[in-house]
């Protein structure tokens, strides 16, 4: 893409701009040193971007199941002049096996709730099966905790946005997506409070456990 042309399909979420500098803190302490990084979602390409630029001794492999938004992913790749990200590519988590099929950690922003249930289970399946041992799944969004939203906010966000546009996406119960990804040896290391009444999950993939 050439120089005078990424500036017309550069798309900006408000939302992304706010958060990515508090995700980076977080990605800045768990992320390995070198490696390649998956991203699951990537949107506008903002957050791809914003990562790359503050972690160059990672590679990341941005993708996004809308290949409408490919463009503007990689024109904010352009935009910044990253030689550390890949092209975007098309990934739909609930289409196993992925395209990529080793990685050593993935982020996955503002997917978990505006998806099917589903689309958590194949999460979880797919990051065991390409994360190495130790590797690092980080997700971000908002979470219910022990079945209860954590602000009002949140409460009218799922009812009156999320399972008005589709009834099966919804805000998850943190609980239920641990239970998940511990079935898959994903172990939940920790939980982070972040701004505006969202989390940050960073699972490390350990050993199988056997289903409950």
């Amino acid at each position: 893409m050439s120089e005078g042309n990424w500036m017309d399909v550069r798309e900006t979420a408000p939302s992304a701009e706010r958060n990515k500098q508090p995700i980076l803190e977080v990605l800045q302490r768990v992320l390995p040193a070198s490696g390649l990084v998956l991203e699951i979602g990537s949107g506008t390409g903002q957050h791809v971007a914003h990562f790359a630029k503050a972690l160059p001794k990672l590679t990341f492999q941005p993708s996004e199941m809308e290949a409408t938004r490919h463009a503007s992913i990689a024109a904010w790749i352009a935009h910044e002049q990253l030689v550390n990200v890949r092209p975007p590519i098309a990934l739909d988590v609930m289409r196993l096996p992925w395209p990529v099929r080793a990685a050593d950690a993935i982020v996955c922003i503002n997917v978990i709730h505006i998806s099917p249930w589903g689309a958590t289970v194949a999460l979880m399946e797919g990051a065991a099966k390409i994360l190495p041992p130790g590797g690092v799944l980080a997700t971000y969004g908002p979470y219910q905790r022990d079945g209860k939203h954590t602000s009002p906010s949140n409460e009218e966000f799922h009812k009156n946005f999320l399972q008005a546009r589709d009834p099966r996406w919804g805000v998850r119960n943190m609980e239920e997506v641990e239970k998940v990804a511990k079935r898959n040896g994903l172990d939940l290391a920790e939980v982070l409070a972040m701004p505006a009444n969202n989390f940050t999950l960073v699972f490390r993939r350990g050993s199988p456990h056997v289903a409950d």
